[in-house]
């Protein structure tokens, strides 16, 4: 291929120089080396490229000359849609999925609009006009719709007198259950930690079975005393008061808080409660189980057996709990709680 003295200078000048940007410059010596003589493959092990790559800046070259080793000019910004598109896409992100689909995808609002404006839009750019607007259909955020019960600041500020200025020489209890504790064990043993990598634990597990507790915190020490439970009843939670009842001295009155499971608000629970007047209950509002301190060795519980846990059976998962609690009661300390159980304000 032979090319004009003053081209090959000027492909000489982009090869030599220490500005050019790399594409150019090996745009360049594919054009000089065909020049040369060399046919495409050599080119190719020379320069290190593919035959097409210089099959086709070779051919680029021979028909448009310099201006062939350009880049070609894009397509642009992406098509800009009509307000009916956009429209329909913000109505689609904002309705209930199709069945059996919980969320949105970029891709099912390109097809149902594609359905209702006979207009292709691809599901980037069904994404570029979500994200302009701050609409995400792909995220879910819980909530609650607490009831609003009349009495529900006067029921807070009632537990939280309790904790905070409890009756002289009474016991203060806090009591629930924690139930379905799974007993897992992974498949295969983990790795500890190493110097910029934390503890890797394997995600597959076989289970081997659930065990449930019912467990009565003392608030004035922050000691603890659980039962291991078959079944979350009336019977069994009165059982476990029978218990409890026994272990404190008679002369003592006993203040509980309990919140409102089924267990609790037994027909049977409430029989006992009656036959047993030293006993005073003060119940959590409906929705507000986190009033409870016991909920606070629950979390702890949690955290630090359960969550990254490995049991070999449901007997070791049992053993486990209850050696974490012999623990716990050997340094237990009060929970420092400064809710008043009056309303919350921003600052």
């Amino acid at each position: 291929m032979a090319i004009d003295s003053r081209v090959r200078e000027r492909l000489v000048r982009t090869v030599a120089s220490a500005k050019s940007e790399v594409r150019a410059v090996l745009r360049a010596r594919i054009v000089l080396a065909a020049a040369d003589g060399l046919a495409n493959g050599a080119i190719a092990r020379e320069l290190e490229v593919s035959v097409n790559t210089a099959r086709k800046w070779r051919g680029r070259f021979a028909a448009q000359g310099l201006d062939g080793l350009r880049d070609v000019e894009r397509s642009g910004r992406p098509k800009i849609y009509g307000p009916e598109v956009r429209v329909a896409i913000v109505a689609t992100a904002t309705s209930m999925p199709p069945h059996p689909e919980a969320t949105w995808s970029h891709r099912a609002i390109a097809q149902r609009v594609a359905d209702t404006c006979f207009v292709s839009v691809s599901a980037s750019q069904v994404g570029r006009i979500l994200a302009g607007l701050d609409l995400k259909p792909h995220k879910v955020r819980g909530w609650l719709t607490r009831r609003d019960t009349p009495d529900f600041w006067q029921r807070a500020s009632g537990v939280c007198a309790l904790y905070l200025d409890p009756p002289e020489g009474a016991v203060v209890l806090s009591i629930d259950e924690k139930t379905a504790i799974a007993a897992r064990s992974r498949r295969h043993p983990g790795r500890p930690t190493r110097p910029g990598k934390p503890v890797q634990q394997e995600f597959e597990y076989r289970r081997h079975g659930t065990a449930s507790l019912v467990a009565a915190l003392d608030v004035r020490t922050g000691e603890v005393l659980t039962e291991v439970i078959t079944r979350n009843n009336a019977a069994t939670f009165t059982a476990f008061l029978d218990q409890l009842d026994r272990a404190i001295a008679r002369g003592k009155e006993i203040h509980v808080v309990l919140d409102n499971g089924s267990s609790h608000t037994a027909k049977h629970t409430k029989a006992w409660l009656a036959a047993h007047p030293r006993w005073h209950v003060r119940w959590t509002p409906p929705h507000a189980s986190w009033l409870n301190q016991v909920e606070l060795f629950f979390s702890a519980l949690t955290r630090r057996v359960v969550r990254h846990g490995d049991f070999a059976s449901r007997d070791d998962l049992i053993e486990k709990l209850e050696a974490y609690v012999i623990g716990h009661n050997e340094t237990a300390k009060p929970y420092r709680w400064t809710y008043e159980g009056t309303p919350l304000k921003a600052a």
